[in-house]
């Protein structure tokens, strides 16, 4: 039987994922959360699908030791290549963020010209392309892999000069392209809105991903009574694979708060 007090568990391949916590935190206040990051083999989108899924069984199973009622794919390479196997290992309600980031945009949409940016892996992968085509077969879908944008927003440098000049470089063919929505298909991009934003005219309405799927998760949780009753100030965990300390000083501006204590919880190299 499960308890709506029993935590909701997110995993990522690193620090991105906080923004997806920061979401869930923000339409589900009172909800438990236990985080894993996967930092000691991060970045995942450039490895192959057969490594994404290994290491995606590992991650769930770090999260299942903690007795969750849900798990959240914070990581867009696992939600486009192995949510399957998350699902076949959980045997619990998963969440991926592609389908509810898929949704938001299809409904966003008015010309019906959406673009996607993402990793490397999550942009070959087709896996928005296929989920937006699938709701709507009608709709142009322009991708685009950014690859630098993570280093960049894991070194802070939201509003700088360079990821100006670098967000005009990828993005302006997504502008000639004339999308009116604009999926940020990683969970690192929602920090670099504001230079996303500059790009784009004011109309383009920005998709982040993370959002749509806590507002996905808080439907499903209410719907189904699962959602935390207690009034308590919740219990947020989290857990790394590997150095805590530069976790947690890049995690602050990614929770948009101080994370407390970070544990280290070895895995398989």
């Amino acid at each position: 039987m499960v308890d709506p007090k029993q935590p909701i568990g997110v995993f990522d391949s690193g620090v991105g994922g906080l923004t997806v916590v920061r979401a869930l935190s923000t339409v589900l206040p009172s909800e438990n959360i236990v985080y894993f990051g996967d930092t000691a083999r991060v970045p995942y989108g450039p490895k192959s699908q057969h490594v994404v899924r290994e290491y995606a069984l590992q991650d769930t199973d770090i999260l299942l030791q903690h007795n969750v009622k849900m798990i959240v794919v914070a990581c867009n390479t696992v939600s486009s290549v192995a949510l399957d196997v998350v699902q076949k290992r959980a045997r619990l309600p998963v969440f991926g963020v592609i389908l509810p980031g898929a949704e938001a945009a299809v409904k966003a949409t008015k010309n019906k010209r959406i673009g996607v940016i993402g990793t490397v892996g999550t942009i070959l992968s087709k896996a928005y392309t296929n989920a937006i085509k699938q709701l709507d077969k009608n709709i142009t879908v322009i991708s685009q892999p950014c690859p630098l944008f993570v280093p960049l927003a894991e070194e802070g440098w939201i509003e700088h000069k360079a990821t100006e000049l670098i967000a005009r470089e990828y993005l302006f063919p997504l502008v000639q392209e004339k999308i009116d929505t604009l999926v940020l298909g990683c969970t690192h991009y929602p920090l670099l809105k504001p230079a996303i934003r500059k790009v784009f005219p004011e109309t383009t309405i920005l998709i982040d991903s993370g959002e749509a799927t806590a507002l996905a998760v808080r439907s499903y949780l209410e719907q189904n009574g699962l959602k935390n009753p207690s009034m308590l100030k919740p219990n947020l965990q989290f857990f790394v694979s590997d150095i805590p300390h530069r976790f947690s000083e890049i995690g602050e501006r990614f929770l948009g708060k101080k994370l407390g204590k970070i544990h280290r919880i070895p895995v398989p190299h």
